[in-house]
C-alpha cells in the first residue's frame, strides 16, 4: 500500500478555514515523498455543505489512508478529535512531524 497521510486540523471558526496551516503540511509532507490527502482539496470549494455532509467525505477519505498528521490545535476541533479517534480504531498510523 503507498504510504498516504490524511491532514487533520481544526477548519471551522479559523481563518481561511486554516488553509496556510494545511496547505504548508501537505508541502512538507509532498516533499518527503508522501501521498497527501487534505480535506481542503475533496470538494468543489464552490459547493457550501453542512459539517456533517463534509465529515462523511472526510472520514470517507481518512479509510484510504495509511497515515493520519494531526495540526497544532486539533484538540479543540470536534471534526478533528473524530477523525482521530477513527483512525485510531482502525489503527491508522500517527505520524508525528
Amino acid at each position: 500500500m503507498t504510504r498516504t497521510v490524511y491532514i487533520s486540523g481544526p477548519i471551522t471558526g479559523i481563518p481561511e478555514g486554516n488553509r496556510p496551516a494545511f496547505a504548508a503540511m501537505a508541502a512538507r509532507l509532498t516533499a518527503g515523498g508522501w501521498r497527501v490527502i487534505n480535506p481542503h482539496d475533496l470538494c468543489d470549494s464552490h459547493l457550501i455543505l453542512s459539517w456533517e455532509e463534509y465529515m462523511r467525505q472526510d472520514l470517507a477519505a481518512l479509510l484510504t489512508c495509511t497515515h493520519i498528521v494531526m495540526l497544532e490545535g486539533w484538540e479543540q476541533s470536534r471534526g478533528a478529535r473524530l477523525e482521530k479517534l477513527v483512525a485510531d480504531a482502525v489503527r491508522i498510523h500517527t505520524l508525528v512531524p
